[in-house]
């Protein structure tokens, strides 16, 4: 075994096991909700919300081992999240108001 590896307390490793598999599911349920759901909307929906918690599970994950690693907090991975957690929904909002534009059918008046 490397003398770099530090070993992790136990308590430590099953946060970030936990963290890592919270956010792989929520990963995974965005990703079977891209494949499955047929219109552009929902299907926008389903990664968007699922696929960022899944992204902050990791980033939790991350923020734990290093900051028992290192001793001391480790705040790289908040401002990655917090830039991921504002920019998802911003870049959603907007694919969706491009479509709106776009389709026609949304366009249409409706009878009276």
């Amino acid at each position: 075994m490397d003398a770099n590896l530090a070993a992790l307390p136990l308590w430590a490793d099953a946060l970030i096991a936990a963290l890592l598999v919270v956010g792989a599911a929520f990963t995974l349920v965005g990703s079977i909700g891209l494949v499955k759901f047929s219109e552009f909307y929902r299907r926008l929906h389903a990664p968007t919300k699922s696929t960022t918690l899944g992204v902050g599970g990791a980033l939790l994950a991350s923020v734990v081992y290093f900051s028992v690693v290192q001793g001391a907090p480790s705040l790289r991975e908040l401002l990655v999240a917090l830039f991921v957690f504002l920019t998802a929904p911003v870049s959603a909002h907007l694919l969706v108001k491009a479509a709106l534009h776009l389709d026609r059918r949304a366009r249409e008046k409706l009878p009276d």
